[in-house]
């Protein structure tokens, strides 16, 4: 054999060892000593990972945003399990996963031809300073395995409101342009996440919903948590990735069996654009 032709075959046969990709490490100490800090863009990696569109992530210079598991509890009657991690966001700043419509635009182009609106796009989520909350994992066991079936992530813990929040606009096409309009901001306060047949969904809680130029006044909160409280009897889980589903169950799982780090696959639509400020 000439030594071209074996040289090709070795490293074809070397490609399949390469490493994959893959997303940020968490790492946790589930409040048995010193709280370990994951930056929050590590914690929020799932954003990216769950959404059908393309995912554009900012952090305002100086941002210390970090997120820290500071308690563990697990319960079992040795057929079913049911664990909370507490934890905390700490630190100040901006972080902004803001959602690129180009796809879903073409899709619905006929749509926005013919003079539809898209009503209540998603077009962004924001986590605003620190916060407290819990994930909750619900799962079973065979031959004392476990198995995730439910997880919920809880940003409204100790009594502290929510950081995260989403924004909604609607889109339509006039004189030929691009228009976002009735732009709502609503603050989140749990994502869950089933095992179950059919398309992956993701279900949302909200704690309220107000007009982007709402205040913060006590009547713009009373009515934005009366929003909310009816948004929540209506609004239709969202469909999610399978992958990034897979990716949830599999965290739920990592922290039921308080392993010490948990490590996200590769979010291949997550992108960067350093011309954008949050």
């Amino acid at each position: 054999m000439r030594a071209p032709a074996a040289l090709a075959i070795l490293f074809c046969l070397a490609l399949p060892l390469a490493a994959a990709p893959a997303g940020p490490t968490l790492r946790f100490d589930f409040g048995q000593g010193q709280p370990l800090d994951n930056p929050l863009g590590k914690f929020m990696y799932f954003v990216p990972l769950i959404s059908p569109e393309q995912v554009f992530v900012f952090t305002n210079a100086g941002n210390t945003q970090c997120a820290r598991v500071t308690a563990f509890h697990c319960r079992t009657n040795g057929l079913l399990f049911h664990a909370v991690c507490e934890y905390d966001i700490d630190g100040e700043g901006l972080q902004r996963n803001v959602f690129d419509h180009a796809a879903v635009l073409r899709r619905r182009a006929a749509e926005l031809q013919a003079g539809k609106t898209l009503a209540h796009q998603l077009a962004a989520i924001n986590v605003q300073g620190a916060g407290s909350g819990s994930i909750e994992i619900d799962g079973s066991l065979t031959n004392g395995r476990p198995t995730v079936s439910e997880l919920r992530l809880r940003f409204n813990g100790r009594g502290h409101a929510s950081p995260v929040s989403i924004r909604l606009a609607d889109i339509s096409r006039r004189d030929g342009k691009l228009v976002f309009a009735n732009e709502t901001v609503a603050r989140v306060n749990q994502l869950t996440f089933r095992e179950k047949a059919g398309p992956p969904k993701m279900e949302v809680t909200l704690a309220s919903v107000k007009r982007k130029d709402a205040g913060e006044g006590l009547w713009q909160n009373l009515v934005g948590g009366l929003k909310g409280a009816a948004a929540n009897l209506f609004l239709p889980p969202l469909t999610i990735t399978p992958e990034g589903h897979r990716a949830m169950m599999d965290f739920g799982l990592a922290l039921a069996q308080q392993q010490p780090t948990f490590t996200f696959p590769f979010a291949t639509r997550l992108k960067t654009d350093p011309t954008d400020t949050p």
